[in-house]
């Protein structure tokens, strides 16, 4: 299958994310101080903290040992996603575009655990005194993507089947 012919070419939109959520990142670095909530709406502030966990502050009271950990599976999915996209058909855009936006949070994500050895969060949700963990533009990017995956998923399940000899497999009717 050539390249052109693929999904590779929703790489853009990786890279965009990817791009967004650095900007978002040092802008919060720059103009918040640490732990200091900036109200923007009722529900909604800018609050700057560190993730030196995963998801959900998962492992973050940690010895140090988890950066490499995150590190690696970090890596790992995304040269999995990027495989994944470069060999998906051109024609299948949904997960094409949810393969991007899962691979662009989690290489910005990435750079964070590698450069600084946390990931830099700053939307802070909340309803009075209930607050959500703290994320950023890429931990939005990859929700929005599995999101779209299982949609996909859920989709496809429904779809009729498809006609074995257009399929490519072997027709046993014959």
């Amino acid at each position: 299958m050539q390249s052109k012919d693929t999904a590779i070419r929703w790489m853009w939109l990786a890279i965009l994310v990817l791009v967004l959520d650095q900007v978002t990142k040092q802008l919060a670095e720059h103009l918040l101080a640490y732990a200091q909530p900036v109200p923007l709406l009722p529900v909604l502030d800018f609050t700057l903290l560190y993730n030196p966990g995963a998801a959900f502050s998962f492992l973050a009271d940690e010895s140090g040992w988890q950066r490499w950990f995150f590190t690696l599976i970090a890596v790992g999915v995304s040269v999995m996603l990027s495989i994944w996209l470069a060999r998906l058909p051109r024609q299948q855009r949904w997960l094409a575009c949810s393969l991007a936006l899962i691979l662009g949070g989690a290489v910005g994500n990435l750079v964070d655990r590698m450069l600084f050895g946390h990931v830099i969060d700053f939307i802070s949700v909340h309803w009075d005194d209930a607050y959500f963990p703290a994320f950023n533009i890429a931990d939005s990017a990859i929700t929005v993507g599995a999101i779209m995956m299982a949609l996909d998923v859920i989709r496809d399940s429904f779809a009729p089947a498809a006609d074995s000899s257009v399929a490519g497999k072997p027709d046993n009717n014959a």
